[in-house]
């Protein structure tokens, strides 16, 4: 009787340890947790942002007083907590040289689910050719699409890959040249970070080759502006683009670098001193 006593209490325990673990998980608040694409040199440190935000709300909330770690090659290089808006930006040093893949989660917390995320971190040396891609130059364009709105086009996913475009940008980046990929807020409250992770996911999905993303305010002069940011940074070697509108390709020309325009089918728009190609199978002859 007493051996039957004790089971009974014990399978009690378990149960309570039980639902008190499930009741505690259900009173926990799901997370998304963003992630920035970062360009850096070797020897120098690395600033990554992210920022942690309540899901599932009609106007994502950050969540702040958070501990997040940066994590490479399995182990956790940086730590930080995230401010009032959920962001943070997590500083550490890495001695690789690429295009690092590092993932960013959240720690134990009381308060929101585990959650993780990716981003690129690329580690060039400044010699390195640079070719900057607009994102918009990468998908089928659709009849009659307005190709001003170029690189500002908001990103779908179920949009199509041009033909050719995944597998020539790998032969140009096997062996030679480097790639930032470059698209446009589709409007001045869309958050930088979230549409990051749009194109990342997207280009993953359809085998791009992997390169940092560089994310514009909406304006005329915000790819100008980052033009400039990157060559007084340094990065001279920024030399090409290859895109489809005059918003990609005009910045560049007045700057006296390189561009190669897809030519739009659906309006067979190009610009003076801009070369051509008809299809991605071209793009290599105009380099």
């Amino acid at each position: 009787m007493i051996v039957v006593v004790r089971i009974a209490y014990l399978c009690c325990l378990v149960l309570l340890v039980c639902s008190s673990s499930l009741w505690g998980a259900a009173d926990k608040t799901p997370g998304t947790l963003l992630v920035k694409d970062t360009l850096v040199t070797p020897g120098q440190s690395v600033i990554v942002e992210a920022r942690l935000l309540a899901k599932g709300l009609l106007s994502p909330m950050g969540l702040g007083g958070e501990f997040l770690e940066l994590i490479e090659n399995g182990k956790a290089v940086a730590t930080g907590m995230t401010g009032g808006d959920g962001r943070v930006f997590l500083t550490y040093h890495t001695k690789a040289q690429g295009v690092i893949p590092v993932e960013v989660r959240l720690g134990n917390s009381p308060r929101v689910l585990p959650v993780d995320a990716w981003a690129n971190v690329a580690v060039w040396e400044r010699r390195n050719p640079i070719i900057a891609i607009e994102v918009a130059a990468l998908m089928d364009a659709r009849k009659g699409e307005n190709s001003q709105l170029g690189i500002a086009l908001a990103l779908e996913v179920e949009r199509k890959p041009m033909r050719d475009a995944a597998d020539e940008l790998v032969k140009l980046t096997q062996y030679y040249y480097r790639v930032i990929y470059v698209a446009t807020l589709p409007s001045f409250d869309a958050d930088e970070l979230h549409v990051n992770a749009e194109v990342r996911t997207w280009l993953k999905a359809h085998h791009f080759p992997p390169g940092p993303i560089v994310v514009l305010s909406p304006g005329e002069s915000a790819w100008g502006a980052k033009i400039d940011k990157l060559l007084a940074a340094g990065w001279k070697n920024l030399k090409t683009g290859i895109g489809r509108s005059k918003a990609f390709a005009e910045p560049l020309l007045q700057r006296r670098l390189d561009v190669v325009m897809i030519s739009d089918p659906t309006t067979g728009e190009v610009l003076r001193k801009a070369k051509v190609a008809k299809e991605w199978k071209e793009v290599r002859k105009n380099l």
